[in-house]
């Protein structure tokens, strides 16, 4: 039987160099898109999940980000400070286990932009969610049907869900979406400091950990200032 996380991490600290000139004054989490920051879009959707506590890891303008939450209450809002060290996307998380506890966890980029399907994809990804055989659950988009993206994917993905990871001159199918479940058991024997995620991925990968769950939905690539048109049009299409 699945659980459904309590609590998720959300990556917020990153510097959003791509985004400027929208981020020259506001870090990118709090750019808003379709009338609301892209950060509440992400708690929101952990809200409706089920989530109670969400641990924000800022590290760019951050008051903006801290004032922002504090009256927030579904989910709880815990500030993971990282001011004053750049720690990456592994190093964040690293930082933050403490907060999170023995249990799994969401793990959401604050950029990260969806339209569900029939379920929400966090529902779909804790009932899909298998501690005995995977250490991680990654929501993979396929790219053909994603807006604003244009690499050539993350992973390929065979039937029972095991991610095959992309080699230097591979195109594969689908592109990971921001949106995971994680056992802090991922993190054993981590490097200490700065350290991107990727590097946990490829060693659950190596152990035949690393899952994946096709998204079931639409999702936006939210890393440009003309992505944030695009996202916008098709949030509209999805609401008329």
């Amino acid at each position: 039987m699945s659980v459904t996380p309590a609590k998720a991490m959300v990556l917020a600290a990153g510097l959003g160099v791509r985004m400027r000139p929208l981020t020259d004054h506001v870090p990118k989490p709090m750019v808003p898109v379709a009338g609301q920051p892209l950060l509440d879009h992400v708690l929101d959707k952990l809200g409706n999940a089920g989530v109670v506590e969400a641990v924000v890891n800022v590290h760019y303008l951050p008051d903006q980000i801290i004032d922002h939450v504090a009256k927030r209450a579904r989910p709880r809002i815990i500030i993971s400070d990282e001011r004053d060290a750049v720690l990456g996307t592994g190093g964040g998380v690293v930082k933050a286990l403490p907060l999170l506890g023995p249990a799994p966890f969401f793990h959401v980029n604050a950029d990260t932009l969806w339209i569900d399907g029939v379920q929400p994809n966090l529902a779909r990804l804790a009932a899909a969610f298998d501690p005995a055989r995977m250490d991680v659950l990654l929501l993979m988009a396929p790219t053909t049907s994603s807006i604003g993206y244009g690499g050539r994917g993350d992973y390929a993905m065979l039937p029972d869900g095991v991610l095959r990871k992309r080699k230097e001159h591979q195109v594969v199918p689908f592109v990971y979406a921001g949106a995971a479940i994680m056992s802090p058991s991922l993190f054993a024997d981590a490097p200490t400091g700065e350290f991107p995620l990727t590097r946990m991925f490829d060693r659950a990968n190596e152990q035949e950990r690393l899952f994946g769950l096709r998204l079931d939905g639409v999702w936006m690539h939210v890393g440009t200032p003309e992505a944030v048109q695009a996202a916008e049009e098709a949030f509209l299409e999805s609401v008329a």
